[in-house]
């Protein structure tokens, strides 16, 4: 196994900006005032497998591995946890039906009464398409309520 190493160039300047509170911050552009670029050390990548790494490249960490010291929940707690979010994703889940029920009663097929300040027609098929986008919009409510509560355990 062979190790390839070498410099990558940042693709863009670095800029250093403090604003007038003294917060200092790191940008791609330097069009700010009190902001001052700044140089920094070429990149270092390797690349196993005998090619040579390319220009840019990133070198991969290892995937990080949870803590010994890591707080961890019991078995009972983590089901409770679950039970009540199950039983808050139904609970809305029957809210949502419920509101959804109440609009398409209201909406009457896309033929609902006209009320007293609606002799305006431009208004009353205002009114229709805000109460056809609520449905569509309770509509796909229910369907990610349903999708949560489906990916539970």
């Amino acid at each position: 196994m062979s190790i390839a190493a070498g410099t990558a160039h940042a693709q863009s300047e670095v800029f250093l900006c403090v604003d007038q509170n003294g917060v200092k911050e790191y940008k791609n552009t330097g069009d700010t005032k009190g902001c001052k670029r700044v140089s920094l050390p070429p990149l270092t990548v390797t690349s196993s497998g005998g090619k040579p790494a390319r220009e840019g490249a990133v070198a991969s960490k290892p995937a990080a591995s949870t803590p010994t010291d890591f707080p961890k929940v019991d078995n009972g707690t983590q089901k409770a946890r679950d039970n009540d979010r199950r039983q808050i994703l139904q609970d809305e889940l029957k809210n949502e039906q419920q509101r959804l029920a109440g609009l398409k009663k209201d909406y009457n097929d896309g033929t609902p009464e006209r009320q007293g300040n609606e002799k305006n027609y431009a208004k009353y098929q205002e009114r229709v398409a805000s109460m056809k986008e609520d449905i569509s919009r309770s509509e796909k409510n229910i369907d990610a309520l349903n999708r949560e509560l489906s990916n539970l355990k």
